[in-house]
């Protein structure tokens, strides 16, 4: 029965794919066969060799054409022979295997040729004991796209073509087999060589032109000035301009695309349209009077529209400060907004596309970050195309064992099984091939690819570098390259696409655009408003107390309560949940005070209930860290993990807005990075970062400095970004007490950012509900409690949510304090104001006020001196704080408090001594500096005394 099955020719057809997964079974476990294959597949593995030692183990697809070739040449041979060409059949579907995997390491990607090509002993055909005289025997090709038959000979030719010319492709990583065929198939068929008309080679030519005119204007023009030329990788720009013509073709409608500085001006003005008399300007030192900072040159962003096939496109580059590969997650954030704001959930509409250098790509722990995100539920969009402009040299370093561990700077990427093409950047068309491959594949299959274009840098890593100095053999060869543009247009000579003028030509129109200030991308489109555009006029140019007024009925917070505590029939709680969510239904019907949890949720969904959309990401964040939010409930009867949650966020109203709240990966650059890219793109959606703990915010430190601080200032970006950062002194150690309020204080100025730290959870729902309400969209740093989630006292009635408003200061709770009696007033923000006002209490004290700052920035000027004249027999000022005098608030807040103080009050400090760490590690020396820091607010000044500025009005300092 085995044997008239093996003979039935049919069999490797359609079926192959059945017998190699077969195989690939036995190999893993040769127990999980049938019995008759698993014999068949051990005499296959004993096949004797030349030298008569047992044939070698084959892995993949050549058994299954040993199995064509003996039903093709019938059971009826002698069993030597036949043994013995199974034997080299085999061995011919390995070669074809090998050079699938290994052709990338012969193929002649490098333009520069520094290198001898090495031997790859696999690819060798006597490897497998065939000979120059097995060259014109004719065996089955396998799976090898073509003839079914072909001899030796021609099979090693097609093999070395599709595989080993100016495109090397990486690929037979990937798991799933119908991505491998789909690649082959677009590959071997065309042996890796495309066909395109004369009108599209000269175009190619046009724009290789375009990119190494502007490099040469710039470089007679601006001599010295750092631009960090494309010179050696003008490919990327006719790459880019396929990428876009194919893209719009195939339906998408808006592209954000992020690069750093190599090549950037240029792409700016022969890709995305910039006028080149404004960059010139650039040059000029001019700049726009609008931002505060501004930007260098090579650091700018800039939006387009331009024509496609498919019809208009949205251009958008993001900014993007000088570390480089931080733009990945911005630009996927960005894309995700958009997506979102179209409904485009499968990624069809919006694309994104990263430019990296090769040393950063290899070199940086952001781009393996956000691959990572690139197929989860919470930030995946739909693949990314990556082109790497692959300058082999970063900054100064070329030699691979200082600058990576891995053979190329790619290798990364194969972490989510993206298929790699190398192409050497001196094939324009093979490159744009590549270009036109990887899109396709993109689309096909949503998932991330990689056109690695290598290429060199003619020039050092920026203008004023003298390269010869540290890669003296390198750019001795770099000296002698004429330019890939003079080889391209040799080349089109030669075939007769181009006449002998046409290319000096076309330099010629270039250079008088220039002159002219204009430029010849004839795609760009002027006066054009794409749809989904957002109007950013309206939240410019506002004020932090304008239009603030979050008040909301009480009979709409009971609705709401109501929704957010009915839970679906024969849902089957957690004990401790169920206790939560039956505690917040009785703070609903006001018979409990309402807690931080139902506080937050109640904000989320009164906004949602007002149309704007809510996205809340963070390391366990729908349960919440502190076990508080909740805001995803489980099934305890659940047996799966696509089913058996219920949130209650999403049945707020019919017409309400998306909510979603992601529980991110165990990464803090990247999600951040994606979550402001987000926010700047969806000025209507309340974005939400939260943070294990408050200091964990230190891993993602580039994104805070060079972004969310200064995004405004430098490149007039609006971000309404929310930032949860747990902060509180409870005996937790140096990792899990502060989230260095200080920092986020030294970066504020121009009101770039708010800082709050709420002590009460009606502060926290209307500072939630205040971000969306008002038209005003600046970063909000929240820092929020943990011990306080649950502290008795730190609750609040639900009246008050419909009765209040935000209160940047807050006025002593105590009413048996009178103000004409009070002889010190202690400013504090956050939790200690519970312990001073419990110390307070227990001592019987009645001449100190306590007033609590909830906006520490913007600082509330008139709210705090309204504070400040109520005491106004007051002598004595204390700032106390639980962080250490070198840290916390108090190095920026000391001019808050004088400026607001007489002449005749003296301002102390109670807090813990100066530390080079945020907190001890032992509780009991944790406990005693508490007591100590909360009984120094309380005592006599002394050693901690600070005075005002000697003949200085303390109004007007």
């Amino acid at each position: 029965m085995m044997e008239q099955f093996l003979s039935n020719s049919h069999l490797f057809g359609a079926n192959a794919p059945f017998i190699e997964e077969l195989y690939e079974a036995y190999l893993a476990d040769p127990r999980s066969v049938p019995e008759q294959w698993r014999g068949y597949f051990d005499k296959m593995q004993a096949l004797p060799s030349r030298d008569g030692n047992g044939g070698r183990d084959v892995a993949h697809a050549p058994v299954i054409e040993a199995f064509a070739q003996r039903a093709r040449n019938g059971t009826a041979r002698p069993a030597r022979a036949a043994a013995d060409l199974d034997r080299k059949q085999v061995s011919v579907i390995q070669l074809v295997a090998e050079y699938r995997v290994r052709g990338v390491f012969l193929a002649d990607i490098d333009p520069l040729k520094r290198q001898e090509r090495p031997r790859i002993a696999e690819l060798d055909p006597a490897y497998y004991d065939l000979t120059e005289a097995d060259m014109d025997t004719v065996f089955n090709t396998g799976s090898l796209i073509g003839p079914e038959q072909a001899s030796l000979r021609e099979i090693i030719k097609g093999l070395r073509e599709t595989y080993c010319g100016t495109l090397g492709v990486e690929y037979m990583y990937i798991t799933s087999r119908a991505e491998k065929r789909w690649i082959q198939e677009r590959l071997e068929p065309i042996r890796s060589k495309p066909s395109y008309s004369a009108d599209t080679q000269r175009h190619f030519l046009e724009r290789l032109t375009a990119a190494e005119g502007l490099e040469r204007f710039l470089h007679t023009r601006y001599v010295g000035q750092k631009r960090f030329s494309l010179e050696g990788g003008e490919t990327l720009i006719p790459v880019l301009d396929n990428l876009l013509q194919r893209a719009g073709e195939a339906g998408v409608q808006e592209l954000v695309l992020g690069m750093a500085h190599r090549g950037r001006l240029n792409v700016l003005v022969n890709t995305l349209g910039k006028m080149p008399k404004d960059l010139f300007s650039e040059f000029e030192g001019k700049h726009a009077d609008a931002l505060l900072a501004g930007d260098v040159k090579y650091h700018q962003g800039f939006s387009s529209d331009i024509n496609t096939p498919g019809g208009p496109m949205h251009l958008t580059l993001a900014f993007n400060p000088s570390h480089l590969e931080i733009v990945n997650p911005v630009v996927e954030g960005s894309v995700r907004a958009r997506q979102h704001r179209r409904k485009d959930r499968g990624g069809d509409q919006v694309l994104p596309v990263l430019i990296h250098g090769d040393a950063a790509v290899a070199g940086q722990g952001v781009v393996m970050e956000t691959l990572n995100l690139s197929n989860t539920r919470g930030y995946g969009t739909g693949g990314t195309v990556h082109i790497v402009l692959n300058n082999q040299i970063g900054f100064t370093t070329s030699d691979p064992r200082d600058s990576r561990s891995t053979l190329y700077c790619t290798d990364v990427m194969k972490m989510v099984e993206a298929p790699i093409f190398h192409v050497n950047g001196d094939d324009p068309e093979a490159s744009v091939m590549a270009i036109e491959i990887a899109l396709d594949y993109r689309s096909k299959f949503k998932k991330d690819v990689v056109v690695d274009i290598v290429c060199f840098r003619k020039l050092g890593h920026n203008e004023q570098d003298e390269p010869m100095v540290t890669q003296p053999l390198m750019y001795k060869i770099i000296n002698q390259h004429p330019g890939t543009r003079k080889l391209y247009a040799d080349r089109l000579l030669a075939q007769g696409a181009i006449g002998a003028e046409d290319a000096d030509t076309m330099v010629a129109s270039y250079r008088a655009a220039l002159d002219a200030g204009t430029h010849t991308n004839k795609t760009i489109l002027s006066n054009y408003r794409p749809p989904f555009a957002v109007d950013w006029s309206k939240y410019r140019n506002t004020k932090w107390n304008e239009n603030d007024d979050t008040t909301l009925p009480l009979p709409d917070l009971q609705a709401l309560a109501k929704i957010l505590t009915t839970i679906p029939p024969n849902f089957k709680l957690h004990p401790r949940v169920e206790k939560i969510i039956a505690d917040r239904r009785l703070m609903g019907e006001g018979k409990m005070p309402v807690d931080w949890g139902m506080a937050e949720n109640l904000a989320y969904a009164s906004l949602l209930k007002d149309g704007f959309a809510v996205r809340i990401s963070g390391q366990d964040s729908g349960r919440g860290t502190f076990f508080h939010r909740h805001a995803v409930l489980h099934d305890q009867n659940r047996e799966k993990w696509d089913s058996g949650s219920y949130t209650p966020l999403n049945h707020i109203a019919p017409n309400q807005g998306d909510f979603v709240v992601i529980d991110s990966v165990l990464s803090e650059e990247a999600v951040l990075g994606f979550e402001y890219g987000y926010s700047t793109s969806e000025p209507n959606e309340l974005v939400v970062w939260e943070a294990q703990f408050g200091d964990f915010a230190n891993g993602a430190q580039v994104v805070i400095d060079q972004f969310i601080a200064a995004g405004e200032v430098k490149w007039g970006r609006v971000c309404g970004l929310v930032m949860m950062l747990p902060h509180g002194y409870e005996g937790q150690g140096p990792e899990h007490s502060s989230g260095r309020i200080e920092r986020y204080l030294q970066l504020c100025a121009d009101h770039n950012i708010q800082v709050c730290v709420p002590a009460t959870p009606v502060q926290m729902f209307f500072l939630l509900r205040r971000q969306m309400i008002r038209p005003y969209r600046k970063p909000l740093i929240i820092f929020t409690p943990k011990s306080l989630l649950r502290h008795k006292e730190s609750t609040s009635p639900l009246e008050e949510f419909a009765e209040s408003k935000f209160r940047p200061v807050n006025a002593d709770w105590d009413q048996s304090i009178k103000p004409q009696e009070v002889k010190r007033v202690i400013v504090c923000s956050g939790k200690v104001f519970f312990d001073l006002m419990a110390a307070r209490r227990e001592r019987g004290i009645k001449d100190t006020a306590i007033v609590r700052i909830a906006q520490i920035y913007p600082f509330p000027h008139e709210e705090f001196q309204e504070q400040m004249d109520l005491y106004r027999n007051a002598g004595e000022v204390v700032w106390c704080q639980e962080e250490p005098g070198n840290q916390g608030a108090w190095h920026r807040i000391q001019h808050y408090l004088l400026r607001h103080m007489r002449e005749d009050q003296i301002l102390a400090y109670a807090m813990r001594a100066s530390s080079a760490s945020p907190a001890v590690g032992y509780s009991s020396l944790h406990n005693e500096q508490q007591k100590e820091l909360v009984d120094a607010a309380f005592r006599p000044l002394t050693d901690n005394l600070v005075r005002p500025i000697q003949g200085t009005s303390g109004r007007n300092r």
